[in-house]
């Protein structure tokens, strides 16, 4: 089957949507838990909610497979996003709950890692960044747009419970002043849902590695907590919420449209 599919827009932007897929080949759902094979830690929706960018233009990434297959929003080198906390790594054998992904006796070896980076990785990863050449040769300067969604509440990863949205440029690093403006305008204009700026998720592998300001490549990582717009038991998107929600993306993702 395809790895991912890949939607070029004419718009400076592209939506990177890593953790959307949901398959896992026989070959390893067989060697999964059972909890594990319901892929809990899918991006549930993520590109159902963010389906309006292609009509303003944007380009958009999604690729078919699991985050239990490969982590593509980690280095293939497997170095921790987050030093001393609990996390998951490049092929997860905890899930983030913190109970295993395998079954007794097998997890993947190193040999079977590095086979899925080149099977799997690699292909996602030449696909972004080919297509952020393409849009930042076509328009000067590009947003690489990270769309994420996790469950609110993970002991396993974080203490109490997530706020709402959760907007990460590293710290600053992966984009300019005037961006970063623009979309903590976009947030503290609304009154629904609360929001932190640079918190428990700053950006991932993908934001960090993708962004280089001075060149004209900025990179925007949003962490949506999933009870705004679905059932996180059973995994079912909410119409209602979700309603609610789109317009909030649709107005970030239009300020980081908006050009500095």
């Amino acid at each position: 089957m395809e790895l991912f599919s890949l939607h070029r827009g004419s718009a400076p932007l592209l939506v990177s949507l890593p953790h959307d897929g949901t398959h896992v080949p026989e070959a390893i759902a067989a060697r999964l838990t059972d909890a594990a094979r319901r892929v809990p830690d899918t991006d549930w929706h993520i590109a159902r909610l963010y389906a309006f960018a292609r009509g303003l233009g944007a380009s958009v990434l999604v690729p078919t497979h699991s985050r239990y297959v490969i982590d593509l929003n980690r280095g293939e080198d497997d170095v921790s996003l987050y030093p001393g906390r609990n996390t998951t790594g490049l092929c997860p054998v905890v899930r983030f709950s913190g109970d295993p992904v395998y079954r007794d006796g097998q997890q993947p070896s190193e040999d079977e890692v590095r086979a899925r980076v080149d099977s799997y990785w690699r292909p996602y990863h030449a696909a972004l960044g080919e297509e952020l050449a393409r849009l930042r040769a076509a328009h000067g300067a590009v947003v690489l747009w990270e769309g994420h969604s996790i469950r609110g509440e993970l002991p396993f990863l974080f203490d109490g419970r997530l706020p709402d949205l959760n907007l990460g440029t590293a710290g600053g690093a992966s984009a300019g002043e005037a961006l970063q403006r623009r979309l903590e305008a976009v947030l503290a204009g609304q009154a629904r849902y609360d929001w932190v700026h640079n918190g428990r998720f700053r950006g991932g592998y993908i934001t960090r590695h993708y962004a280089d300001p001075a060149r004209g490549i900025q990179a925007v990582q949003l962490e949506i907590s999933q009870r705004i717009y679905m059932d996180e038991d059973s995994f079912a998107w909410d119409d209602a919420r979700a309603a609610q929600l789109q317009p909030v993306l649709q107005a970030l993702v239009e300020a980081a449209l908006a050009g500095d």
